[in-house]
């Protein structure tokens, strides 16, 4: 999630279990140990793909977080032992600050390394946009109002319900994402199409209409809009990820921890004398969030491996075109005119179906 999310999140949580004792201050503390896991933004890497899969890794730890908030505790405890503080109390502060910061992390679809040092698969639950209003605002409302007033009963009782509150949105952003995948899965059983995976991912702050993904087993992908108050099968369309084009990247390392960190969810184009490999998982359709160059064909036609550049025109500025939210925010109530999805492909992708490996 955004930094403001965290941030007010950390307040909201130090505010409640601490502000009896800390006063505003506890706000303050919050806030600043709740973003304390992005500190690895910081880190410089020599290529886009291990910025983006080194991200959320050691700092977003649930191992490391439970360490470092039992750290911070003793140290709290020692060094300010007259101030009312319990070591159970000030544990448990600090551990809820740290670890809902990758636990939120971790309900978008980004992919979060909770049990690093081991290497599973990120976890990816999309159940909420990266960017959520109706998450965020109750939690800085709360905030805002508590700095003002103080933590008194009434500001505490604020910081619980905004809390409260949180916790059954994230639920209904995992049963919006459940439901729209199953939506999908029925429209695509009704066509007699087999595929071998289906993921909903939530699309353009908001967790109503959802970008609908789903593999088939030669090769292709389909992807697709679905709203809460759909009516009608789900608008789609049948695309090819080129997976003979990955075979280019074979014995390329960083090609295997992309594919490793998205789960595999990725799309090859050749562009001109580019291979452009596509996180399919963020953005909108044929507009993906993530887009590498990784590799360029030299004049006898071979394949010569690069390091990783972001493609031009893709990150996370690809979000916030005004002509595409204005559709994507009808479309939560309006399934007539379907989004043009073809039309958004040809748009983005840049390649013609010949580049895409047809």
């Amino acid at each position: 999630m955004d930094s403001i999310t965290q941030a007010v999140l950390g307040a909201a949580l130090q505010g409640t279990v601490l502000g009896r004792i800390q006063g505003r201050r506890a706000l303050l503390y919050g806030a600043a140990l709740g973003t304390l896991p992005d500190l690895d933004v910081i880190i410089r890497y020599a290529d886009p793909v291990s910025q983006m899969t080194y991200h959320r890794g050691f700092s977003h730890s649930l191992f490391v977080l439970t360490g470092l908030a039992m750290l911070l505790a003793w140290l709290v405890h020692k060094c300010w032992p007259g101030k009312g503080y319990t070591l159970p109390r000030l544990f448990l502060a600090f551990w809820l600050v740290l670890i809902t910061h990758p636990l939120l992390d971790a309900f978008t679809v980004y992919g979060t390394q909770l049990l690093w040092p081991l290497q599973t698969t990120p976890q990816s639950w999309a159940a909420v946009f990266i960017i959520d209003p109706v998450y965020t605002v109750p939690l800085l409302a709360a905030v805002l109002y508590a700095s003002v007033k103080g933590l008194t009963g009434r500001a505490t009782r604020l910081l619980s319900l905004a809390l409260v509150f949180s916790v059954a949105y994230l639920g209904f952003g995992l049963a919006g994402r459940m439901a729209a995948e199953q939506r999908f899965q029925a429209a695509l059983d009704q066509q007699g199409i087999v595929v071998s995976e289906v993921r909903g991912v939530p699309i353009a702050f908001n967790s109503l209409v959802w970008r609908m993904l789903a593999k088939t087993a030669d090769g292709d992908y389909y992807e697709g809009i679905s709203s809460w108050f759909d009516r009608q099968a789900p608008e789609m369309q049948r695309l090819p990820r080129n997976l003979g084009l990955a075979k280019a990247l074979a014995d390329d390392p960083l090609h295997q921890r992309l594919r490793w960190f998205t789960d595999d969810w990725l799309r090859y184009d050749q562009i001109g004398d580019a291979l452009v490999v596509s996180d399919l998982r963020m953005g909108i359709p044929g507009n993906y969030t993530f887009r590498f160059n990784m590799a360029h064909r030299d004049s006898q036609g071979h394949w010569i491996i690069d390091v990783p550049s972001m493609w031009q025109g893709a990150g996370p500025g690809a979000m916030f075109n005004g002509d595409d939210l204005m559709l994507i925010w009808r479309r939560i109530v309006e399934q007539q005119p379907p989004l043009p999805l073809a039309a958004w492909t040809d748009r983005y992708l840049g390649a013609s179906p010949v580049e895409r490996g047809r």
